[in-house]
């Protein structure tokens, strides 16, 4: 195995399409090794190592990523069949893959005290022939005797003499044994003579042992690297060697009698191993006995138990040698090279016989110079399987340089035949990293290539920034589409660039009369992009069958080409044409031919008649049955491990003889190696999950084996038994029964299979499971299973997404979903989906998949015990058994599936400014800040184009001629007109507008496709504009002080409807722009209008303004519809405009028509993060896409809301949700009515009750233990209320400067409450009453004489008060001393400040993302933290554990750490997907409601055992945690010199508090 590293120069030829010549690539990740031993003398040898060293190697094995192979070609089948079958060439072919393949060692031999015989030579060459015939032409009987055994070859070049097989004519006789003494005779005079070469005498005095061991040790490259040979010394055994004992261990002759010259050569064989290669030799010393043989002998037993373990040692240390000098040649994107060597290798191939198609070939190359300066379609080779279109895609790539320049580029694809070529994902990800490498362009980044959809954008701006390189062509040849899994299961081929740039040309191929053609044409519409290859002319067939012939150095009889071509008339079709060649290098020139098949199909079904004569119809049935039901192929060895569980082949190979073993039972190696050896071309070799795999070549024969072998419930069956051995449900000693002819009872035998488990070690993933045991349990029918033990099971589930990514586990939930009747599975399904934004942003790993699907499925639990129950189950115990610290849910919490989120699309869009739906092709088209445009496929998720054009942000667009076109307007003041199908341009109109860019303008754009002309708004203009001609209408002019904020066209009224910021509603006429009326809107007063919306079906408008109000808007007249909290920010309606969707700040609230008017939809409004910019409603009115400013495209299931998902979460716009009696109810200011308080029944998921408190709520506190509610009003009044009862509501009145409430904070005891004003504080006493607790106070007031205000505070029960300043300031002050304490500043604005239930220790948070934790007896610092996200910065709230050993935080990039008050250390991070501002501490954790409307229960769970701790930060991009102690700057302090300047810690400069305070006792 090639392990050497590629140097540069190799490197570059490889990205620019140049195979060199370099060997064929090996990208096998197995270890096979082949054991070479004589056929009788080692049988228990080879059982015991079949039983016991095979699995603990093939464990180890696995455990290192790689698979295990044991090749032992005379395993299972008796001595008579061995010496039949087992011809040298065949054992050599076998141990020559071994050694090309294994990563490691590749040969054992097994050698104890036979040599064995040395076989005839199956092919004598015509001058070695007529050398042995001149020797033995004075001895007629043994010249007769072998010419009765050889017949002349003459289609052989040079001819040939060719051993006749038993039974086909010759008649043995007694002088048949005489053959090989004939035979070595002639050749030991001829070699004396010098007529023959040494190589070839050694053809007729070496066993097949000899042979093996000569080629896989002593002429092997690695040496004893690679191999080793077992020597089993039996001591005196000379003296017994006569006994009859010894049959079995020694060569004898046919007469019984010693064979003292395979002795003799034996003994030359192992001094020429001990000289040559003594560090292979590993000799074990028997001393003789009777019963050598026997294993129940105590000393062959021991025996046989060391050499188990010899070969287990040796096999492991050769296997990590190789390993070790692999991961020293390693080298950077070492994947890459290996699949591109892959690809050329194969093209390498198919183009070694190149016939026909020249002059297709020279049309091509002439229209790819055509197209070299111009904007161009991609072409499309089409014709049907087999016609030849790979080798003249891979002849066209090898010629492309000399075509357009030796710098070009040529990237070759053959789709399907390696891992990375089967999937769109995959495929696009190797693509744009050798585009990158080839040109020196940066790497695809890592936020790129989490997400299929952006790498389609990447890959799509990848083609246009090559072309705009000018002087360097790239061709990317994709052959085979058809083989690409996602467009063989969609539509649209969404990846496909529909125009290339100069310079750039995308070729594909694929097969007329399949629906991915019918796809592509449907796509590409200019029939110039389609070229045909047809079949050869019948005089180009009969060449290329020469050809074939000529490379394999074979020819045919005249009468034998007679009979080919009459079986051929004018046939053309390659594929055809080498099937009959299959057929015709096989005749000998003795051989009398049979006619031929005249067809394709007749031609395979009779390739498969003839294997079926030769190995058996089951045999045949079943073999190529398993690979053509396999998802991707089969390995060897895995092939050998299904044939073994296969019932029906064992009872059929093990119908004349017994098995070899009464302890294990497998198929004999050697059938298949003779079927494998048959199939010939008909199998191709692909990598795939790091190992090899065979597959049918041909799609002609996959279709004729799924016909013949498949059909009814065989291909069920099929499935069924690869489904049992991907599970490994015979794996690991559990043995299996079964009944065989001549043993007539019930066996149950160890199979001795491969294990599967999920994972082979905790990196090592079993990539072979995860791919083909869905696939198989589904098509077998076994779909509880399925359910049970992949779908429903959290091991597979996080296995599988960890090792394959998010996008593999989506796959085999849309694979499987359709096929099962379970909610269940639709539900788990999308609870992954909406995992994608935390995977994307944090990275997947198990512990945030655990807590991202326990956190949705939680809240169905009870409702679906069986599946979703089961998973959240097993997502427990894992969090019990895990090692390290964690936040567990308890509930759930997290935007759960079946609600009306159904997905988030992150694509490359930075700040999305406009939207439009194509609802006829079900495309979203989306607008962004920098003018690029991505036109998405919403049920794909995949991007389908990205239109280029716009230099500066897109302001609107507009989707109509029933979806195929959109028009967009851009800052850049040109319109664009693009085709949805292609991807193109159509035309641009320069729109003008304003020459101040600073001016602010509005966008709008209306198409009347009865006129076909487009009204454009910018600014005080209206322009419109003739669509056929590009052509400015007319155009409408405004009053420049007073612009237009949108205008709406009412097309049955021929009127275009203005709206200015003023208020003023013009109408005009659409036809000539004539003013018609003018009025100013009388509803709403004192508020601009933001924007518009037409409601064609009434002939009116929508109008949003700038403080929240909704009205409508008609000719004549205009009524308010909804009074909204914030500004309205955007407006989209229905087409059929019975639905509206108003966004205002973050969310986006949707109504329905009535007769009059509209009416609220949903029960809640649709939430983003941000800032929601626009929306846009989908077909049949069930879908509504929504944007942001942080580029986040959501899709909503409107459906949804006939059944809303339990919990209903509750509305808390304000940020101030608090709670009581340990989470049952949340208490927040109501929405849309700030001056009551909403008391929410979390278990009702509805609104208990409210309490009025008269005046604007600005903060709330709840003391749990006394059950009182209190409420900062913005009069500066707290109310008190009690929780149990509805008794009188306490008052607390405000210091005499009447101002709102900042904050407040009730002391751990409840003793206490303080109350922060802006630069006031009061404190008071909290005591035991006799029906509810007495407010007493205040006792203590003080002022703060600062012109900072107080934002955050809290109190202790000795009446200290910490509190946090606007400015960063923070103090301790003690009332009962009159003392202030300044401690060290924040650099920004304090956003919390907590004291420990203990009340010796207070940590405060701040914007900047600071955290310090504050030894409050001593009054100073214990340490700060920092914790830094690529999201956002800043802390939002925090709370001590209940045993004050931890800290949990609330942070503004939507995550909750948790970490050490003893140390510092960050223990724990999880992501929560909202904004937390409050926590509350429980007994094993914290709630904390969220501003999604849910409350995080969690428990933390902390071992002791610090050092197996793992970095939380491990697999969060951009996240840094630092840490400064006290103690660390004290000592920095004292050793420095005293006139030493200040450094700054951790590379932030630290803030003192330079407040000198005096605070007033008032």
């Amino acid at each position: 195995m090639d392990v050497g590293p590629l140097s540069p120069g190799t490197r570059q030829r490889l990205l620019q399409g140049q195979m060199g010549s370099l060997p064929a690539p090996s990208s096998s990740n197995a270890v096979v090794i082949f054991i070479s031993s004589t056929v009788s003398d080692m049988d228990t040898e080879r059982e015991a190592l079949q039983c016991t060293a095979y699995p603990e190697v093939q464990s180890f094995c696995q455990k290192h990523g790689l698979a295990f192979e044991a090749v032992d070609l005379r395993w299972g089948i008796p001595n008579t069949q061995a010496t039949d079958y087992l011809t040298t060439e065949l054992c050599l072919e076998e141990l020559e893959r071994c050694q090309k393949t294994s990563v490691g060692p590749a040969f054992v031999a097994l050698l104890g005290d036979q040599y064995g015989p040395c076989p005839v030579p199956q092919r004598i060459e015509e001058k070695e022939w007529e050398a042995l015939r001149a020797q033995l032409t004075s001895r007629p009987r043994d010249l007769e005797l072998v010419t009765r055994h050889f017949q002349r070859d003459d289609n052989t070049i040079p001819p040939t003499y060719v051993l006749q097989p038993p039974g086909s004519g010759v008649v043995p006789g007694p002088e048949e044994a005489t053959l090989t003494s004939v035979l070595r005779g002639g050749a030991q005079e001829a070699w004396r003579l010098g007529l023959i070469s040494q190589e070839q005498w050694m053809c007729y005095h070496r066993s097949v042992i000899e042979w093996e061991i000569e080629h896989g040790l002593l002429n092997s490259a690695r040496g004893d690297q690679g191999a080793t040979v077992f020597l089993r010394d039996v001591q005196d055994l000379s003296k017994h060697i006569l006994d009859d004992c010894c049959l079995k261990m020694v060569d004898r002759l046919a007469d019984g009698c010693l064979d003292t010259n395979a002795q003799s050569l034996l003994s030359g064989l192992k001094g020429r191993i001990l000289d040559a290669q003594p560090g292979a030799l590993k000799s074990h010393h028997l001393p003789w006995s009777r019963d050598l043989v026997n294993p129940k002998n105590k000393t062959h037993a021991r025996y046989l138990k060391q050499l188990s373990e010899q070969f287990v040692a040796r096999t492991n240390h050769q296997v990590l040698e190789q390993l070790r000098e692999l991961e020293l040649a390693r080298q950077e994107l070492g994947w890459l090279y290996q699949e591109i060597r892959h690809h050329l290798w194969q093209s390498t191939e198919s183009t070694k016989v190149f016939c026909g198609h020249q002059e297709l070939l020279a049309q091509l190359k002439q229209r790819l110079r055509q197209d070299e300066s111009r904007t161009h379609t991609p072409l499309v080779l089409f014709g049907p399987p087999g016609i030849g279109k790979t080798s003249l895609m891979c002849k066209l790539a090898q010629q492309v340089p000399e075509l357009l320049g030796h710098k070009t580029v040529a990237v070759l694809r053959l789709l399907g035949t390696s891992k990375l070529s089967l999937d769109a994902r995959s495929l696009l990800r190797s693509l744009s990293f050798q585009l990158c490498l080839a040109y020196g362009l940066p790497l695809p980044p890592a936020q790129v290539l989490e997400a299929h959809s952006r790498v389609g954008h990447f890959f799509h701006i990848l083609l246009h920034t090559v072309s705009q390189r000018n002087f360097e062509s790239l061709v990317l040849l994709l052959d085979s589409v058809d083989d690409l899994d996602s467009i063989r299961h969609t539509p649209r081929v969404s990846w496909l660039p529909l125009k290339c740039p100069p310079r750039v040309h995308l070729i594909l191929s694929a097969c007329s009369g399949q629906q991915v053609l019918c796809n592509l044409q449907q796509t590409l519409k200019d029939p110039s992009a389609y070229w045909e290859v047809k079949a050869l002319s019948g005089s180009q067939g009969q060449e290329f069958i020469q050809l074939l012939l000529a490379a394999e150095r074979r020819m045919l009889s005249p009468g034998q080409r007679d009979v080919l071509w009459a079986s051929l008339p004018e046939c053309g079709h390659p594929g055809r044409l080498r099937l009959a060649f299959e057929e015709a290098r096989k005749w000998a020139s003795f051989t009398v031919p049979v006619p031929l098949a005249t067809t394709a199909e007749e031609a395979t079904h009779q390739f498969c008649i003839r294997l079926e004569e030769t190995h058996g119809q089951l045999l045949v049935a079943r073999v190529l049955g398993y690979i053509v039901s396999s998802r991707y192929g089969l390995s060897e060895a895995e092939l050998k491990d299904v044939l073994s569980l296969d019932d029906e082949v064992l009872q059929a190979v093990y119908r004349d003889w017994t098995p070899p073993s009464k302890e294990l039972l497998r198929f004999p190696p050697l059938l298949w190696v003779r079927l494998r050896r048959d199939l010939g071309h008909c199998l191709v070799r692909r990598p795939v999950d790091g190992c090899i795999l065979l597959a049918i070549a041909h799609r002609q024969l996959s279709q004729v084996i799924q016909v013949r072998y498949l059909s009814g419930p065989e291909r069920a069956k099929r499935h069924g038994v690869l489904a049992e051995f991907f599970s490994g449900a015979w794996s690991q000693g559990i043995k299996k029964l079964i009944t065989l002819p001549l043993v007539g009872k019930p066996l149950n035998l160890d199979r001795k299979v491969a294990p599967q488990p999920l994972w082979f070690s905790g990196t090592v993933a079993n990539w072979r499971k995860l791919t083909e045991l869905p696939f198989h349990l589904l098509h077998a029918g076994c779909l509880e299973e399925l359910k049970q033990e992949v779908l429903g099971n959290m091991s597979w589930i996080s296995c599988r997404g960890i090792s394959g990514g998010i996008e593999d586990l989506l796959d085999d939930f849309d694979m499987c979903a359709p096929h099962m009747d379970s909610p269940e599975v639709y539900l788990v399904r999308e609870a992954i989906q909406l995992c994608r934004p935390a995977v994307e942003l944090r990275g997947l790993e198990k512990s945030i998949l655990y807590t991202e699907l326990l956190a949705r499925l939680l809240f169905f639990a009870t409702s679906h015990p069986a599946m979703i129950g089961q998973l959240c189950q097993q997502a427990q115990s894992w969090f019990r058994a895990c090692p390290y610290p964690m936040l567990v849910p308890l509930a759930g919490f997290l935007q759960p599936p079946g609600g009306p989120l159904r997905a988030t699309l992150t694509g490359c869009h930075k700040g999305i400014t406009a939207i439009a739906w194509s609802l006829e092709e079900k495309l979203l088209v989306v607008g962004t800040q920098d003018g690029t445009m991505v036109v998405w496929d919403v049920e794909e998720q995949q991007v389908v184009h990205v239109l280029m054009g716009h230099t500066a942000e897109v302001r609107c667009v507009r989707v109509f001629a029933q979806g195929t076109l959109a028009i967009s307007a851009s800052k850049d003041h040109t319109l664009r007109l693009w085709s949805l199908l292609s991807g193109q341009e159509k035309a641009t109109i320069l729109d003008g507008g304003s020459p101040n860019p600073t001016e602010q303008q509005g966008w709008d754009l209306h198409v009347d496709e009865i006129k076909n002309v487009v009204y454009s708004t910018s600014g005080t203009k209206i322009n419109v504009w003739d669509l056929e001609t590009s052509k400015l209408v007319f155009c409408i002019t405004g009053d420049a002080s007073d612009p237009w904020v949108c205008v709406a066209l009412l097309a049955a009224q021929g009127l275009l409807l203005a709206l200015t910021e003023g208020g003023q509603v013009s109408l005009w006429s659409s036809a000539v722009g004539k003013l018609q009326e003018k009025h100013q809107l009388c509803s709403i007063k004192e508020e601009t209008p933001t924007c518009a919306v037409s409601i064609q079906t009434r002939a009116r408008l929508v109008v949003g303004f700038s403080s929240g109000s909704v009205a409508l808007v008609c000719a004549g007249e205009d009524r308010l519809l909804e009074k909204l909290p914030e500004a309205v920010g955007f407006l989209a309606v229905s087409e059929d405009d019975s639905l509206l969707a108003v966004g205002f700040g973050r969310c986006v609230r949707v109504f329905l028509a009535d007769s009059q008017d509209f009416h609220r939809f949903m029960a809640t409004d649709l939430e983003h993060e941000d800032v929601v910019e626009t929306a846009v409603l989908g077909p049949e009115n069930n879908l509504i896409i929504t944007a942001s400013r942080d580029a986040l495209i959501q899709a909503w299931d409107l459906r949804s809301t006939q059944k809303p998902p339990s919990p209903t979460p509750f509305l808390d716009r304000t940020g101030l949700a608090t709670v009581s009696h340990h989470g049952s109810y949340v208490y927040f200011p109501k929405v849309g009515d700030k001056n009551k308080v909403t008391i929410w029944d979390l278990a009702e998921g509805e609104e208990q009750d409210s309490l009025d408190t008269s005046n604007e709520v600005c903060c709330l506190e709840v003391a749990e233990q006394t059950k009182l509610l209190f409420t900062g009003l913005v009069s500066g009044i707290v109310l008190v209320f009690p929780l149990n009862s509805r008794q009188d509501v306490l008052c607390i009145p405000p210091p005499e400067a009447r101002k709102a409430v900042n904050c407040m904070s009730v002391s751990k005891s409840e003793d206490r409450l303080a109350i922060a004003y802006d630069n006031i504080v009061l404190v008071l006493d909290i005591s035991p009453g006799d029906l509810c607790p007495a407010i007493e106070g205040p006792t203590y007031t003080f002022y703060t004489q600062l012109p900072e205000t107080i934002v955050r505070v809290a109190v202790l029960a000795d009446y200290r008060v910490v509190y946090g300043m606007s400015d960063g300031s923070l103090f301790l002050y003690d009332c009962a001393q009159s003392k202030v304490f300044p401690l060290e500043a924040h650099g920004s604005r304090v956003s919390c400040v907590e004291v420990s239930h203990r009340e010796q220790l207070a940590v405060s948070g701040a914007e900047d993302a600071l955290l310090c934790l504050w030894d409050l007896q001593a009054c100073r610092e214990k340490f700060k933290m920092s914790y830094e996200s690529s999201y956002c910065r800043g802390v939002r709230c925090a709370c001590f554990s209940k045993d004050d050993k931890h800290v949990f935080t609330g942070m503004e990039d939507r995550s909750i750490i948790a970490w050490s008050a003893l140390d510092g250390t960050l223990l724990a991070v999880q992501f929560v997907h909202a904004v937390v501002n409050r926590i509350i501490p429980t007994s094993n954790g914290f709630m904390a409601p969220t501003s999604h409307g849910y409350l995080i229960r969690e428990r933390f769970q902390c071992p002791s055992a610090r050092a197996s701790q793992q970095d939380p930060l491990k697999n969060f991009k951009k996240a840094v945690w630092l840490i400064k102690t006290r103690q660390r700057e004290d000592l920095a302090e004292a050793e420095a010199p005293q006139d030493a300047e200040p450094v700054a810690v951790e590379g932030k400069e630290s803030k003192s508090n330079k407040h000198s305070q005096v605070c007033l006792i008032l």
